[in-house]
C-alpha cells in the first residue's frame, strides 16, 4: 500500500497479547507500534552505515498520540513513517498508522526525539550526514 507523502511502509498485525479487555489494542501499543516503525524506516534509511550513527543516542522528547479508530485481534496494518522536520539537535518523525485491507487512517503518530551527548549530559548536534539521509529519502 502506498500513501501520499511517505516512500516508506512496514506491515504489522495485531497479537492478541496487544488487546484489552476491551478487545481493542491497549493504548501503550501504538507507542509500541511507532518505535517498531521508526526503527524498520531507520533501517531503510541505511542509517548504520553512517559512521556518525554510531555515536548518535536519541532521547524521546515529546510523544503526541491521535487515536481515531482502534485495531482489533489480528488485524493487519501499515505503518507508514517519515522524518517531518530536523532541527538543531531534534528529530520530529511521523508515523500514520493504516488499516492494511481498508486502508483507514487509525492512528496518527508524532515523535520528538532529542541526540544527546551522554557524557556532557546535555543536546548534541544532528551531524550533516545524517541529516541528508533523514531528509533525503522522503
Amino acid at each position: 500500500m502506498t500513501r501520499p507523502g511517505f516512500a516508506f511502509s512496514h506491515r504489522l498485525r495485531v497479537r492478541y497479547a496487544e488487546i484489552d479487555g476491551q478487545k481493542v489494542v491497549f493504548n501503550s501499543r501504538y507507542l509500541e507500534y511507532a518505535d517498531v516503525a521508526l526503527s524498520e524506516y531507520w533501517r531503510w534509511l541505511k542509517l548504520a552505515e553512517l559512521p556518525e550513527w554510531r555515536s548518535m543516542e536519541f532521547h524521546v522528547a515529546r510523544a503526541t498520540v491521535d487515536y481515531k479508530a482502534p485495531f482489533r485481534y489480528d488485524d493487519e496494518f501499515d505503518a507508514f513513517a517519515r522524518t517531518a522536520r530536523i532541527g538543531t539537535s531534534s528529530v520530529t518523525s511521523l508515523i500514520e498508522l493504516v488499516h492494511a485491507q481498508t486502508g483507514a487512517l487509525h492512528t496518527v503518530i508524532e515523535l520528538v526525539h532529542v541526540n544527546v551527548d551522554l557524557e556532557a549530559g546535555r543536546s548534541a548536534p544532528i551531524p550533516l550526514d545524517i541529516r541528508h539521509r533523514m531528509l533525503g529519502s522522503d
